[in-house]
């Protein structure tokens, strides 16, 4: 009978073992999974001319004017998130500084480029009536925002912190 007993807490404790084993292996993929999960792919035009395809032209235009908005509203919340992430980074004042004066510049620059191309993807309608140019131009606005939001956010993602 001891045998028996021992045979049944050996089997408990190795069940026991299993079940630590499994709690630590979820306990450190389980965050990397949320990551990869909440890091969706940025839509392109395309795509965010058929998300608002299911309204008549003027509507289309509405929808993404609105997407437009919104994307430029999260554009300026993370690159007021980048200056703040660089406000804490872990370096010497002088490059905290210097990397400031870049990203504003580098904003400017993208703001620029942005439109102008843009523009270029509204010329691609031709001859299009009604809202044609401007639901492409719409269209391409929220992509780039929405990719440049991306790009900042992994950019300042993995700075040492003070």
């Amino acid at each position: 009978m001891v045998a028996g007993a021992q045979w049944e807490a050996q089997r408990e404790d190795c069940f026991m073992r299993t079940m630590m084993l499994i709690g630590f292996g979820l306990a450190t993929c389980l965050p990397a999974m949320t990551f990869a999960a909440s890091t969706a792919p940025v839509p392109g035009e395309r795509a965010l001319r058929e998300e608002c395809s299911a309204f008549s032209q003027a509507g289309m235009r509405d929808c993404l004017a609105k997407n437009a908005q919104d994307s430029q509203k999260a554009l300026r919340n993370i690159e007021e998130e980048a200056v703040s992430a660089l406000s804490r980074w872990d370096e010497e004042s002088r490059y905290v500084s210097q990397a400031k004066a870049k990203l504003a510049a580098s904003n400017r620059e993208f703001s620029r480029y942005r439109d102008s191309q843009c523009e270029f993807s509204a010329s691609l309608s031709g001859g299009g009536a009604g809202n044609a140019h401007e639901i492409r131009r719409l269209a391409c606005v929220s992509e780039f925002n929405n990719r440049r939001a991306e790009q900042l956010r992994d950019a300042v993602s993995d700075l040492p912190r003070k």
